[in-house]
């Protein structure tokens, strides 16, 4: 199992397992565990309503990707460690990482 904790915009924060192999974003398990993250264009990182922060883990996870800065560039919370957790695939080195969510409520 892969183990993330999730951060909700109160600060509570909430473990989840996800299984090894899975092929789902952050985004789609986020969702699915029934976190309030709206995600309105459904992953096609569109919106940057799944806006999270990445508070710890491995370096690479900290390196959006070129669409993905032009979305946040466009955020006025964004920081160095925010990502679209519809660009995140879940993975096993991702194993003990902590997120906390930003996007519209």
């Amino acid at each position: 199992m892969i183990n993330l904790i999730i951060e909700d915009r109160r600060g509570h924060r909430e473990p989840i397992e996800i299984p090894e192999g899975i092929s789902l974003s952050l985004m789609e398990v986020l969702k699915a565990s029934d976190h309030n993250i709206l995600a309105t264009c459904g992953g096609m990182a569109l919106c940057a309503t799944c806006h999270v922060q990445v508070v710890e883990g491995p370096e690479q996870y900290f390196h959006p990707t070129n669409a993905e800065l032009d979305l946040l560039d466009t955020l006025p919370d964004a920081g160095h460690d925010s990502r679209l957790a519809c660009q995140l695939r879940i993975s096993e080195d991702m194993d003990g990482m902590i997120f906390r969510i930003k996007g519209e409520e």
